[in-house]
């Protein structure tokens, strides 16, 4: 079964400085229709004005992808952790039992554009850590590439939960297909451009569940960088 979401159905909020999409429920956001797909429970699609940010603030028990699509993000926590997050690189932060962060667009003139995800764990008041890791244009064009995964396999990041995380970026003639178990969740999300997924034309910010499935194909992509999970139920 294929459930298609487009971009203008999902919830809104500006903030002046902030303009946020939420997937899912969240903040001011509730729509008992769209609380989470599985485990995953957020995907906000944030640009954060020049010079602003989220100042430091407080999670438990999530896991936690940053995922930048343009510009700079400035993370720093209270486990030490000092780092710019570039399109490209993947972030993954165990909430745990207890974790502090803030996150600035530390750019004089320039948005930062990025989706922020949160998937529930499998366990609760896990220690709290942190992992970053790039990953090249090169290494997702035309292809599925994974970024995410619960044992860290092909150098993707490791998260706490029942789902991993694949990145692509597809144009013209370049096209991915991946087998899917029927009995678990898959969840398509287009972060930019457009492409045709399982005969569905999504562009950015729409959104494709996946249930009972065998397969996933992605073909017919103008600049497009799609977002592929799949998750336990």
């Amino acid at each position: 079964m294929l459930t298609l979401r487009r971009s203008d159905q999902r919830g809104y909020a500006d903030h002046g400085w902030l303009q946020s999409f939420h997937s899912f429920s969240f903040a001011d956001y509730h729509d008992l229709q769209h609380m989470g797909f599985g485990p995953l429970r957020v995907i906000n699609d944030d640009v954060i004005a020049a010079g602003r940010g989220f100042g430091m603030h407080g999670h438990r028990d999530m896991e936690i992808v940053t995922y930048v699509l343009q510009g700079s993000l400035a993370h720093k926590d209270s486990l030490g952790n000092g780092a710019s997050i570039l399109p490209g690189d993947v972030q993954r932060m165990t909430a745990g039992r207890g974790i502090m962060h803030s996150e600035f667009n530390d750019a004089p003139r320039e948005s930062t554009h990025l989706l922020q995800i949160w998937i529930e764990p499998t366990e609760r008041s896990l220690t709290p850590s942190y992992e970053q890791t790039h990953f090249s244009a090169a290494e997702k064009r035309g292809q599925l590439k994974l970024v995410a995964s619960p044992d860290g396999r092909e150098g993707s990041v490791t998260i706490h939960a029942d789902a991993t995380l694949h990145v692509g970026l597809f144009d013209g003639d370049e096209s991915a297909e991946i087998v899917l178990n029927p009995a678990r969740k898959a969840y398509v999300h287009m972060a930019q451009g457009q492409a045709v997924v399982n005969g569905e034309l999504l562009v950015a910010g729409d959104a494709l569940k996946l249930e009972g499935e065998a397969a996933l194909q992605i073909a017919q992509g103008q600049q497009a960088e799609v977002l592929v999970f799949d998750l336990g139920a």
